[in-house]
């Protein structure tokens, strides 16, 4: 279908776009974390993006950074250094982990993008001081907004801002619920490349497309069902359409997922009333977190659980970044948490490439297939699942 196909093409080539909004005249703001505040930037009528690095040779960032960086960081920085990101006019950077705090200071002092904004929020999210401290740091940077781009953003911008977000996160939402219920509306990739188109294109543009296309896929739902094991993803940021594909071959479905570049980024809705950088505070405070934050010990454990279960994923695949620590420390607990209810997983690790395709191929393929025999994938509720756990 034709606006699929805008999608697939926006995800394909990120920079092409961005340049298109910049040229319209709008400034554009990257950003590289799930937890950057994109409705205040697109309340001060500039354009954020989420930036996902070159996917090419990261060489030129050595001289900056440890050999033993995530791929992330080291294809960020070297994207900027040659010149890969000449549509910024600024980038923000929320605190995650010490490697993307460390290339927040390499940034600022080796490049040169205009605004540049360290949004540092809580790491434990437990309590009501967290919880003003945060509102806190979107106040600063609402300020930091407007003193460098000489502009004013009014409480009714930020009111239509979180509608329009909400209205996305809305669609995305449903699209993976169809996804989930009948696997073979959309392939995998074309849902990669969805979400990746999404988190780049004209946000008042996009609710628009969003609604279209999941008015054209509710049409398709009861023709398409898919067959495969039923499979979650889980881990940071996803570079790899391949992977999917890759995984369609073993004989798997993805179905959910729990990625920076996936659920982690529209999952939460901001209330609509009241003080909106409360609000806009409040969904960033109760959201599914990721490593980089904390709320209870076993907190992702009982997320990860309970996303599987609802969605009667057979199997979990962690898919994680090389050198990612904070994901890498939460790994033995996830695995543990899934082994005690009895839902298979593996691991793998990936860089800005992915290994040979046939070694690769040869790892899913040996765990989808002790997943059981390939069946329809069309699910209607949790009941399933309680059976698989």
């Amino acid at each position: 279908m034709d606006i699929l196909n805008e999608f697939i093409e926006v995800a394909g080539d990120p920079g092409a776009y961005a340049r298109r909004i910049r040229a319209s005249g709008r400034s554009v703001i990257g950003c590289y974390c799930s937890y950057a505040p994109e409705e205040i930037i697109h309340a001060a009528g500039l354009h954020p993006i989420r930036l996902f690095g070159t996917r090419g040779d990261s060489g030129i960032a050595e001289k900056h950074l440890q050999a033993y960086c995530c791929s992330l960081v080291r294809e960020a920085l070297a994207e900027s250094l040659a010149g890969g990101l000449d549509y910024l006019d600024g980038t923000v950077f929320p605190h995650t982990c010490d490697s993307i705090q460390r290339l927040s200071d390499i940034w600022r002092l080796n490049t040169s993008h205009g605004f540049f904004a360290d949004v540092v929020l809580p790491v434990k999210l437990t309590s009501e001081s967290a919880r003003q401290y945060l509102i806190d740091v979107l106040k600063r940077f609402k300020r930091e907004l407007e003193s460098s781009f000489g502009l004013v953003i009014t409480k009714e911008g930020l009111g239509s801002s979180i509608r329009t977000f909400n209205t996305i996160r809305s669609c995305l939402s449903e699209i993976y619920e169809l996804k989930s219920r009948n696997p073979g509306i959309l392939t995998g990739s074309e849902l990669f490349s969805i979400v990746r188109a999404s988190m780049v294109m004209d946000r008042e543009e996009l609710r628009g497309k969003l609604q279209a296309l999941l008015r054209k896929l509710r049409e398709d739902v009861p023709g398409r069902e898919g067959r495969g094991r039923r499979l979650m993803l889980v881990g940071n940021a996803c570079n790899h359409p391949d992977i999917y594909d890759l995984i369609e071959r073993s004989g798997g479905q993805v179905v959910w997922d729990d990625l920076c570049t996936g659920t982690r980024w529209f999952s939460g809705m901001i209330r609509e009333e009241g003080d909106p950088l409360a609000s806009i505070a409040g969904r960033l405070f109760e959201r599914q977190v990721c490593p980089s934050k904390h709320k209870s010990p076993t907190a992702r454990g009982e997320h990860l659980l309970a996303q599987a279960r609802e969605h009667g994923a057979q199997g979990v695949i962690f898919l994680y970044l090389k050198f990612c620590d904070p994901h890498s420390f939460d790994y033995p607990y996830l695995k543990a948490c899934l082994d005690g209810a009895g839902i298979p997983s593996m691991l793998l690790e990936i860089e800005d490439r992915l290994p040979p395709q046939g070694q690769i191929l040869t790892r899913i393929e040996t765990f989808t297939q002790m997943l059981g025999p390939e069946t329809r994938t069309a699910f209607t509720g949790a009941s399933q699942t309680g059976r698989e756990g």
